[in-house]
């Protein structure tokens, strides 16, 4: 019987083994794709203790925590910080082959030293040792950070940003690269016209720009982009619950906007119709400067009414959707390609049932111009965890090029989630060592895998992103 989480934590062959240690283990980290606070790097101020860290806006701990019984006044209520952690511990071992369990162990060991397994018994020591750790400069933001070999990440912002703390870190003397990603989703959610028009005042201010019609609206965004462009950014970013690639008129564009404006809720074609025409718009700006384009597709979010009016979005009632995808993720790249307008791309999707069709439909507009060009993201939220992670594998393996991937990410709001990069490196060096082990890969090509490893891992990333 193995020891919990040891050296060997995954990793079930020889070959596995040395794959890890000797070309994935010890590799940086680029986190291409994260909602780390900008703010929060740039500050760089210690944590209060240990509660802020770890369960300070992280939906996955609070919906383990309601599953278990536990009441919302010790997950996002008025109780105190110890008194929300020791919940947390009491649900800890509930978890178990939940990823949760995985990636709480992975971080005590990884980042505080701590090899206990957490339960209710010991969260008061716990607790009192991390929360002592965090007063020290060693585990302030940037020294995790450093700590964790991280080596580049990219945050989550939206065209009105001021991104005046990526200026702030930019011109410090901290090592790690901290990028903006552009994320214009609120630009097309005119779903709701009152929160839409709220939300374009802020772009107004931020784009110096009055913005009365449609065209102005792309005016606006045009100059956002360029400023992004201007203090770094290289990538874009969607959430959506599928791709939009609706017919429509640039009339009928811009009076659907000037409608909403005025404050007259759209029609549900109406709506498919404008996201259809920004996704386009949108797409062309990245490809026009030689961004890479992501998307993830199919959350269906803010499920629970009556929690969404008292907590507001992302806090942890949000789930996979069914939505139709392969027809209009098909339509919107063939007019990008048809044009010469599609930049790099990863999707990401949620549904597991769309793996392989993600895969597939993709690959159709690879052109040959780019090693890579149209990538499967990662296992993304509620796949992001082993199975998940294998499936994903096994799933570009087989329709696609598993050695040009450009790798793991945490899409995190955590400083300490970090560790989420080794509990990939290690399922995939097992995967590909078991695969040498069982004869299914030539053991005489192991100067290629080794690199194809470290490539997974780290440089194809930085190629892609010219990190």
């Amino acid at each position: 019987m193995k020891a919990f989480m040891d050296s060997d934590f995954l990793l079930q062959t020889d070959t596995a083994r040395e794959l890890y240690r000797k070309h994935a283990e010890k590799l940086p980290i680029i986190d291409y794709h994260c909602h780390l606070d900008p703010k929060a790097i740039a500050a760089n101020r210690p944590f209060a203790d240990l509660t802020e860290v770890w369960l300070g806006g992280d939906h996955y701990k609070w919906r383990a925590m309601r599953a278990n019984g536990v009441s919302e006044e010790y997950i996002t209520g008025n109780r105190t910080s110890y008194e929300k952690f020791e919940k947390w511990a009491e649900t800890m071992p509930y978890t178990m082959r939940n990823p949760l369990y995985h990636w709480t162990h992975l971080e005590l060991k990884r980042i505080f030293g701590i090899n206990d397994t957490l339960k209710f018994s010991n969260a008061r020591d716990i607790y009192e040792e991390c929360t002592a750790k965090l007063q020290t400069p060693e585990y302030r933001p940037q020294a995790i950070m450093k700590r964790m070999r991280v080596e580049a990440v990219a945050t989550t912002d939206d065209p009105a940003d001021t991104l005046e703390y990526h200026r702030a870190i930019r011109e410090s003397d901290f090592s790690v690269k901290v990028y903006p990603a552009w994320r214009p989703d609120k630009a097309m959610a005119i779903e709701n016209p009152e929160a839409y028009n709220a939300y374009l005042a802020k772009l107004e201010a931020a784009a110096e720009l009055s913005i009365n019609t449609y065209d102005d609206l792309l005016t606006a965004l045009q100059r956002r982009h360029d400023f992004f462009a201007g203090e770094g950014c290289n990538l874009s970013d969607h959430g959506l619950s599928t791709f939009y690639a609706e017919p429509y008129t640039d009339s009928e564009i811009r009076d659907i906007f000037l409608r909403v404006r005025v404050g007259k809720t759209p029609s549900a074609v109406d709506i498919d119709k404008f996201r259809s025409a920004m996704l386009y718009e949108l797409a062309v700006m990245d490809h026009s400067k030689g961004w890479v384009q992501q998307f993830h597709i199919g959350a269906i979010r803010n499920n629970n009414s009556r929690m969404f009016r008292r907590l507001g979005p992302d806090t942890g009632f949000d789930a996979i959707d069914d939505c139709t995808v392969a027809a209009p993720m098909n339509r919107f790249f063939s007019r990008l390609d048809s044009e010469g307008k599609l930049a790099k791309t990863i999707v990401y999707n949620l549904n597991p049932r769309d793996n392989e069709l993600i895969v597939t439909n993709i690959y159709n507009f690879n052109d040959g111009s780019v090693a890579g060009k149209m990538q499967y993201g990662s296992a993304w939220w509620f796949l992001d965890q082993m199975t998940g992670m294998e499936n994903q594998i096994n799933a570009l393996s087989a329709l696609g090029l598993l050695s040009r991937f450009v790798g793991m990410l945490t899409d995190s709001r955590s400083f300490l989630s970090y560790p989420r990069h080794e509990y990939f490196r290690r399922i995939l060096c097992n995967m590909i060592g078991n695969d040498v082990e069982k004869g299914l890969l030539p053991v005489s090509e192991m100067s290629f895998i080794n690199q194809m490893v470290e490539d997974i891992c780290y440089y194809n990333a930085k190629r892609y992103f010219g990190w």
